[in-house]
């Protein structure tokens, strides 16, 4: 295990695929769906957005189709306040397309994106701006499975040894099965996250992954290389483990309307307490306060709580932080509705 990840000066580059996305409105199986609503979706330009909405600096690198979609997305992931002026406008390819298909086991995503414009990005885009003066790049596990040259770009990305590159790097796992060749996935995905600075996984995840008995401190065992390893626990809590220890903090009760996207949302709140130097507890604290963002809306972006709000949860003490639901530590307990959902479907957002 190395030594612990200091936070340095410089924006938070999230490099990967974003799509336009097509939901049910009212949230509902597409076959009985009467209108759909089209927003974006990708888990790193996600993340981009809510580190903005956290007030950290985030720019957005990937690229995109020289289409309508394409424009779309583009001014979308701008419009939260994220930099998106490193996105390339392919004219050969286009913009990828998916469709959301919730149900009473969660929701399925239909993925239109071979030959996509980002598909076709490579290692050179880890070279100058906008890495050059980056804090952090964040990756997720989607993006090497989506070409040859993506899997190249985020290996160089994770070979590059630390002491040669000005920025740290976060690695979400994010696996989605129906992206990878059979068998290749656990291998590779292990190996990526070996080599992150900080990596972000879902419990049941790993599982499926690398074995159904794995525990947090099998995880760590399996992944000892990462500075900072946060394992997702379902809809119970999230573990930060470190150099100092493991930290766990429950998650919250909140009303879910649609789980997917909640994982780039923890990743993000998490990200913006170490940048902002916050405890492990602390920043698991605001992950699951971004994440609550998240699962309130039938998109991927959700609107934060108040800034002032934001510091009043931050300081509750621990028992009252078990108790919070939905806005009131003093409510009543949570009935069946109101069910403590975050991680096992918000990481495959």
């Amino acid at each position: 295990m190395r030594a612990p990840w200091r936070p340095a000066p410089g924006p938070v580059v999230c490099l990967g695929e974003t799509m336009a996305a097509l939901a049910p409105d009212p949230p509902r199986p597409l076959a009985d769906a009467e209108q759909l609503r089209l927003s974006v979706a990708g888990a790193e330009s996600n993340v981009a957005m809510y580190l903005a909405d956290h007030g950290v600096p985030a720019r957005w690198l990937s690229a995109v189709g020289d289409d309508p979609l394409g424009r779309r997305v583009r001014a979308a992931v701008a419009a939260a306040g994220v930099d998106v002026t490193h996105v390339r406008t392919d004219p050969h390819r286009p913009t990828g397309l998916l469709l959301k298909n919730p149900g009473p086991a969660g929701t399925r995503v239909h993925y239109y994106r071979a030959g996509s414009a980002a598909s076709a990005l490579g290692p050179g885009l880890l070279d100058g701006e906008p890495l050059s003066s980056a804090a952090l790049l964040h990756l997720t596990g989607i993006t090497p499975a989506l070409s040859a040259s993506c899997r190249a770009l985020v290996t160089r990305a994770l070979d590059t040894p630390a002491a040669e590159r000005p920025y740290a790097v976060s690695f979400d796992v994010n696996h989605r099965a129906a992206l990878w060749p059979d068998g290749t996935a656990p291998a590779l995905l292990r190996a990526l996250a070996d080599r992150a600075d900080i990596v972000f996984v879902g419990l049941d995840e790993a599982q499926e992954l690398w074995g159904g008995d794995l525990t947090v401190t099998g995880l760590r065992e399996l992944l000892p290389g990462p500075r900072i390893l946060v394992v997702k626990d379902g809809a119970r809590a999230a573990t930060a483990v470190t150099a100092n220890g493991a930290c766990t903090v429950p998650a919250l009760r909140t009303a879910v309307v649609e789980p997917v996207g909640a994982g780039d949302a923890f990743a993000a709140g998490f990200l913006a307490g170490l940048l902002r130097a916050e405890t492990p507890a602390r920043a698991l604290r605001l992950g699951h306060l971004t994440a609550v963002s998240a699962l309130k809306v039938t998109g991927d972006h959700g609107p934060l709580p108040e800034p002032a709000d934001i510091a009043r949860l931050l300081e509750l003490t621990d028992r009252d932080w078990q108790r919070y639901d939905d806005g009131s530590v003093d409510g009543p307990a949570a009935g069946p509705e109101r069910r403590r959902r975050e991680g096992s479907e918000a990481v495959r957002s």
